[in-house]
């Protein structure tokens, strides 16, 4: 925690005084503000129009907003639905390595607890080649083709992703079948690193897609994400134990690597069909 602290507080200060503010209803509040203060003879009659919004909002109307809508969101979009599921999926796959790797590193490699710490820095190898990938691929081809072209539609963003989602079974396949003692152990670290690699790619794309598919709920949107890929999460710690218990690494390792196949395949049919899905919702209209 003392690390996490040491990264992000710089990190906030920069971001802090030098992010500049991009969210319009701020943008016009603030100014609004200032015309106040200098045409106090007409203050009464400048408002923003956030706060004529806001003004007007109920408890009922926010505790809706604040509470039901990343349920309704979840339940009534099957995009929505199927992005939430996913990124679940992923973190509790990465989550699920704190049970399995014990059971490989220390029952199969006969790693002491500091050399099992040490074995997660593969999966900060590929958090570290997904950033290079895909900031490669934002300032190559993403930038110059909006700069050119302008915004497409929000499918448009998950391209690094239909491929980078390959990665994340394959790299499970090579993790639970290369987990012997007769394998190097660093061949079951680069399946690691690849699921990894997969991982951040992916996140990315979903993180960029989801504002973009309905701009009026992005809070929401992210609220019902969060709820369900850190419940998913919080119950691998519990699961992953049986699982690999009771099936072995390989077999257990697969199961998962099967899912992430399939999200593969739900990951293509969003891309293609997003726009006919998109159309068809109710919170389209906004």
């Amino acid at each position: 925690m003392w690390e996490i602290l040491w990264l992000a507080g710089p990190t906030f200060l920069v971001m802090f005084t030098l992010m500049p503010e991009t969210n319009p209803g701020t943008i016009l509040l603030n100014r609004a503000r200032r015309l106040r203060l200098s045409h106090t003879d007409t203050a009464t009659k400048l408002m923003s129009q956030s706060e004529i919004d806001q003004g007007n909002l109920s408890f009922n109307t926010m505790a809706i907003n604040a509470l039901y809508r990343p349920f309704q969101l979840n339940l009534l979009d099957p995009s929505i639905a199927f992005t939430s599921v996913y990124t679940a999926l992923m973190y509790a796959l990465f989550y699920s390595f704190f049970e399995a790797f014990p059971l490989v590193y220390i029952d199969i490699y006969h790693f002491n607890l500091g050399e099992l710490g040490v074995v997660f820095l593969s999966a900060a190898v590929g958090f570290g080649i997904g950033t290079l990938v895909y900031m490669s691929w934002i300032k190559w081809y993403s930038t110059p083709r909006i700069a050119k072209n302008g915004f497409g539609p929000p499918e448009d963003a998950l391209l690094p992703g239909l491929a980078a989602a390959f990665l994340m079974p394959i790299g499970m396949f090579i993790y639970g079948w290369t987990s012997k003692e007769g394998i190097h152990w660093i061949v079951p670290s680069i399946g690691v690193a690849i699921v990894t690699f997969g991982v951040f790619i992916v996140f990315q794309c979903v993180f960029l897609y989801l504002p973009m598919t309905y701009p009026a709920y992005v809070a929401s949107l992210f609220a019902g994400n969060a709820l369900v890929r850190s419940s998913l999460a919080a119950g691998s710690i519990l699961y992953s134990g049986p699982l690999y218990g009771n099936l072995g690494v390989g077999p257990g390792s697969s199961l998962l690597a099967c899912l992430m196949s399939a999200c593969v395949v739900g990951l293509w049919v969003l891309w293609y069909f997003g726009a006919k899905l998109r159309a068809r919702s109710k919170f389209s209209a906004k």
